[in-house]
């Protein structure tokens, strides 16, 4: 397919710059991909569109702060971007310098620290500090607001870009669709007889990358690590038996358990490692019935994702009706639940 067959008008007002005061505040419009109906709800409606015995499956990555401002020995600016933490001092981080930054160069960061260019990976830098580096991005970095939120991060960005069953540290990016819980709805939703289980899969940076590429067939998707636990691969199976359906709380989670699907036809097994699923119109889903989500960017991959779930021209008419009524986009946004 063309990029351009993801594109969409979106006036720049309707891209949520803030959280709303209260988590679950949020719209939530329900598209239906069978027929195409939609339906125009507050999120605190989602119980209503459940069944007993349906099973939520969260994403528990942790965000961590990683963003920092550093600088060169020439004076200059660095700005890095943490990608993924390789061990226990070695990184792989976007790096944006004047003139680049060559292997050896050293950057002097917040704190005293600093840490030393080892060599170049593709877009990427590995680079190794001089002292624990989790612990020194937890301590001194900002929270890694996306691009199209045009303010800098501040303190109460730490607790609203993050979910509230965020457990496993990894993530550079918020699996949004997350956002709109608490736990008192959570638990709410448990009582009803709805199941939750949770995978990690540490959401990298790359997922705001832009698909510069006509034909998405060329688009080289980026890699992030995934874990599904034999607890959440039990759940999965006791809510097939018992005619449930498996609810993803998000595209990261349903990248996760469709590669899982994907390699052992259909079947959800314990797993670990890394996922550059593209997922495109003509994918065949194995595990996911429900995809709760919130709005994606213009001819991005997470755009493609949902017009495969629940087909393009749908999604695509849902998303000119969100903006007819002035839904909030992206991260911070309203959210959509797709059957």
């Amino acid at each position: 397919m063309r990029r351009a067959d993801f594109s969409y008008p979106l006036p720049r007002e309707l891209i949520a710059q803030h959280p709303l005061p209260e988590r679950t505040a949020s719209r939530l419009l329900a598209l239906d991909g069978g027929s195409g109906a939609i339906r125009d709800l507050r999120f605190t409606d989602l119980a209503s569109l459940l069944r007993a015995g349906d099973l939520l499956v969260l994403n528990d990555t942790r965000v961590l702060p990683a963003r920092l401002l550093g600088r060169k020995a020439s004076g200059g600016a660095c700005e890095l971007l943490l990608e993924r933490i390789l061990d226990t001092r070695r990184i792989l981080a976007q790096a944006r310098a004047s003139k680049g930054l060559r292997p050896g160069a050293r950057i002097s960061l917040p704190g005293g620290a600093s840490a030393i260019a080892v060599a170049r990976r593709g877009e990427l830098h590995e680079l190794e500090l001089d002292r624990d580096a989790l612990a020194y991005f937890e301590a001194h970095g900002s929270m890694p607001l996306p691009p199209y939120i045009a303010r800098e991060a501040g303190a109460p960005d730490r607790e609203r870009y993050q979910t509230v069953f965020a457990d496993e540290p990894g993530a550079v990016a918020a699996p949004t669709a997350g956002l709109h819980f608490d736990h008192a709805t959570l638990q709410a939703l448990e009582q009803t007889g709805t199941g939750i289980a949770r995978l990690t899969l540490h959401v990298g940076a790359g997922t705001f990358q832009p698909v510069r590429v006509d034909d998405t067939d060329a688009h080289a998707m980026h890699a992030e690590w995934g874990e599904v636990s034999p607890a959440t691969v039990a759940a999965i199976a006791a809510t097939r038996a018992t005619g449930g359906r498996v609810v993803s709380i998000g595209t990261t989670s349903l990248r996760l358990l469709e590669s899982v699907g994907r390699l052992h036809d259909g079947k959800v097994v314990p797993w670990t490692g890394e996922t550059d699923i593209f997922i495109t119109p003509g994918f065949r889903f194995r595990v996911v019935d429900l995809l709760l989500t919130n709005f994606h960017l213009p001819r991005s991959t997470l755009l493609m994702l949902v017009s495969a779930f629940a087909g393009r021209e749908r999604v695509l008419a849902a998303y000119a009706e969100a903006v007819r009524v002035g839904y909030r986009f992206f991260s911070y946004g309203d959210a959509m639940l797709m059957i």
